[in-house]
C-alpha cells in the first residue's frame, strides 16, 4: 500500500490493532478494493468496543449477512438488464392486474431482461410466472403471517430471503435498470415512494419508473393526478418531478419505456463536481447546440460539453469506450436531467 493510501485509510485508533488488521488482509483480501474491505472490518472492531445492546449487534450482523448473500446471488448476472416489479401480494390470479404483470414480465424476458420482485403471492408470483424461473429473482421477506416462496421461484438459487425490509428494499432497487409498480397497498406505495425519493434526491441514478394500471384502470392515474393537482401546487415537489414517472395501462408501452431508456444512454458518474453522462453514441454538433440551449440551465456554469474519459475514469478503466458529455450539474433538477437522458436516446445516429 502506498504512503498516500495509508494516510487516507481509516484507523481503529490502536496502531497495533491496525497492524493486525493489515496482516489479516494480507492473507484474505485481494488488492482490488482492499481499502473498502478494510473499512468494513475497522467499523466492526469499532462496534465491538462501543458497548452496544445485543439487539443492535444482531441487527448489524443479520443485515451484513443478508447483503452478502444477495450480492453473491446477483453477481453472476451483473451484465444482464433487470427490471423490478412492485405490486400487491393480495392480488388474485383472476385479477386483471395479475394478467398485466404476467404479460409485462413475459415481454421483458423476450427482450433479454430479467425480472426482480418479491417471492410471495399476487403480483410477485405473476411477475415470476411471466418471466420464467430462468429469468427471475425472488427477494423474499420473512413474515410470520405469510407463506414461503411461491412455486415459480421456490428452491431456486436466485431466491433470496430477508429478515429486514430495509435490506430487501435495497436489493429490490440496487440491481435494476428500470422499475414498474402495479396497484398495491402500503408496501407497494412505500417502495414506489422511496424509489421516487431516491431518484429525486440523486441518491439513486436516474431510471425509468413506470406506474402500470390494469387496462382501463385508474389506480395510478389518480395517484399522478393527486401529485400534479395537490402536491406540486403546494410546492412540496417540483412540477418537473413528474417527469420521473410514466403512467400507463399498456404493458407494451411499459416495456418500451424501459427499453428506450437504455437505447443509447448507459450510465453516469460523478468525478468531483463534474457529472459525466456516458452513451454509446454522442450528439452531432447541431444536436449538442440544441442540448446546450435546452438543458444548459441545469449546469452551474451553463455548459454541457463533450469529453474524453476523465483521469479518474481512466484509472479505474470505467467504460472507456463510451462517448461522454460532462457538466457541473446543479443537483436540483431530476426532471430536466431525465429529459436530457431521453434526448440522448433520441439522437439521430442511434440505431
Amino acid at each position: 500500500m502506498s504512503p498516500q493510501a495509508r494516510s487516507r485509510r481509516r484507523s481503529t485508533g490502536d496502531p497495533e490493532l491496525d497492524q493486525q488488521i493489515d496482516a489479516l488482509f494480507d492473507r484474505v483480501a485481494p488488492p482490488r478494493d482492499r481499502d473498502v474491505l478494510r473499512d468494513i472490518l475497522v467499523s466492526a472492531t469499532g462496534i465491538a468496543g462501543d458497548g452496544l445492546d445485543r439487539l443492535d449487534l444482531k441487527i448489524t450482523s443479520a443485515a451484513l449477512r443478508e447483503m452478502r448473500a444477495a450480492f453473491r446471488a446477483f453477481a453472476p448476472y451483473h451484465d444482464i438488464p433487470k427490471a423490478t416489479i412492485f405490486g400487491s401480494a393480495r392480488t388474485l390470479p383472476d385479477d386483471p392486474s395479475y394478467a398485466q404483470a404476467r404479460e409485462l414480465a413475459r415481454l421483458l424476458a423476450e427482450h433479454g431482461w430479467m425480472v426482480v420482485t418479491g417471492a410471495g403471492p399476487g403480483i410477485m408470483a405473476a411477475g415470476l410466472e411471466g418471466a420464467g424461473r430462468r429469468n427471475s429473482f425472488g427477494v423474499n421477506i420473512r413474515l410470520p403471517f405469510e407463506q414461503g416462496a411461491n412455486p415459480f421461484i421456490a428452491g431456486d438459487e436466485k431466491l433470496i430471503s430477508m429478515k429486514y425490509f430495509f435490506t430487501r428494499k435495497l436489493m429490490l432497487m440496487k440491481e435494476s435498470t428500470g422499475f414498474v409498480s402495479l396497484p398495491g397497498g402500503f408496501g407497494t406505495l412505500d417502495e414506489t415512494m422511496e424509489l421516487l425519493t431516491l431518484v429525486q434526491t440523486g441518491k439513486a441514478a436516474p431510471a425509468p419508473i413506470v406506474l402500470l394500471d390494469e387496462p382501463g384502470g385508474t389506480f395510478w392515474s389518480d395517484f399522478v393526478h393527486f401529485l400534479g393537482e395537490d402536491v406540486a401546487p403546494r410546492g412540496l415537489i417540483d412540477e418537473e418531478d413528474l417527469d420521473l414517472i410514466t403512467a400507463t395501462d399498456d404493458a407494451d408501452a411499459a416495456v418500451d419505456e424501459l427499453l428506450t431508456f437504455v437505447r443509447n444512454y448507459r450510465s453516469l458518474r460523478w468525478v468531483n463536481d463534474i457529472l459525466v453522462l456516458r452513451m454509446a453514441h454522442g450528439p452531432t454538433d447541431e444536436e449538442l447546440a440544441r442540448i446546450q440551449e435546452e438543458f444548459g440551465s441545469i449546469a452551474t456554469d451553463g455548459r454541457i460539453c463533450r469529453s474524453e474519459p476523465l483521469p479518474a475514469e481512466v484509472r479505474s478503466h470505467d467504460n472507456l469506450d463510451l462517448d461522454r458529455l460532462v457538466l457541473r450539474y446543479n443537483g436540483f433538477a431530476p426532471g430536466p436531467l431525465r429529459r436530457l437522458i431521453d434526448t440522448l436516446n433520441r439522437l439521430s445516429n442511434v440505431g
